[in-house]
């Protein structure tokens, strides 16, 4: 036997390999069908936010007053708000907005958690009493949506503004998770090893204890991602989101609501889009806890 044909038999194909993923893919989404209703509707959505210049049948801020409250026609197909704008055009538009904030406001929460959480959970003592019973009581004794209101009127509207208003309020609850995951994993006998051999506290902590606790940290950001969605629709609504003319689907609704009754698709499709973006980002997160979690693999026979 020659080494070519010992080679050619010994490679794996790509194919089989590909074709066993894509079954497992098939399987999962069988079992989980609303999983994946969610995972399609945030690629939607993402690709909404990626490439609303080219997918948008007109500017969003355009105005035409001679078509104003315009219903559903082929020229618009959600038909046109107050102002003649295109409703489709300002609906896609705004998931661009809410993909932006709630990503932003999940990344900058789960930072500022991971690093508190991380700190109070592994030191324990005074440091954690400090972070745990003053800090983060303190910021939970203030509805979340408070602070944030607070925050925009006093710095003004903005993204960015927008994005520290609604983290301010998101970082205590990663923090809890991080801290309550660190204490349990700190006295684990691979963190003993690695204390034993010199490793510094940053090492325990980032290399050690971090990749072991990721997980229920991973569906937190999915559930977290659905609520900063919906923060950012309701400083919208409020008129501390973005300032107009930028489309989002908060102010969407604050502007439809005077016409709920005489043009009432106005309000119909941004709510329809903020059920359907906060709907998909749940799916998601249940998703990946039941599927994180030993148990309902076994009871599930993944």
């Amino acid at each position: 036997m020659s080494i070519a044909e010992v080679s050619l038999r010994g490679s794996p194909t790509s194919s089989p390999r590909n074709s066993s993923r894509l079954r497992g893919i098939a399987r999962n989404a069988r079992r989980n069908p609303l999983a994946a209703v969610g995972v399609v509707m945030v690629i939607a959505f993402v690709i909404l936010a990626l490439f609303a210049p080219w997918i948008a049948p007109q500017d969003p801020a355009a105005i035409d007053l001679p078509t104003r409250l315009d219903s559903i026609s082929r020229a618009h197909w959600f038909g046109t708000d107050e102002l003649g704008r295109d409703i489709v055009s300002r609906v896609i538009y705004g998931a661009r907005i809410s993909m932006m904030v709630g990503s932003s406001v999940v990344v900058v929460s789960l930072a500022l958690g991971l690093v508190i959480g991380s700190i109070a959970g592994y030191y324990g003592g005074r440091i954690d009493r400090f972070f745990n019973v003053v800090v983060m009581n303190a910021f939970l004794s203030f509805p979340g949506i408070l602070i944030a209101i607070a925050f925009v009127a006093f710095r003004g509207p903005g993204i960015v503004n927008l994005v520290l208003a609604l983290s301010l309020g998101g970082w205590v609850g990663y923090a809890r998770l991080v801290r309550g995951q660190v204490l349990a994993a700190r006295e684990r006998e691979f963190v003993e090893a690695a204390r034993a051999l010199g490793a510094s506290d940053l090492r325990i902590v980032v290399r050690h204890i971090l990749p072991n606790i990721i997980q229920p940290v991973v569906v937190q950001a999915a559930i977290g991602m659905a609520g900063a969605i919906l923060a950012e629709a309701t400083m919208s609504f409020l008129g501390l989101g973005v300032p107009p003319p930028t489309a989002s689907w908060g102010a969407m609704l604050n502007d439809g609501r005077s016409y709920l009754f005489s043009a009432p698709h106005l309000v119909l499709f941004p709510a329809a889009a903020v059920m359907l973006a906060v709907l998909s980002f749940n799916f998601i997160g249940d998703a990946l806890r039941d599927y994180l979690d030993p148990r309902s693999r076994i009871e599930a026979g993944l």
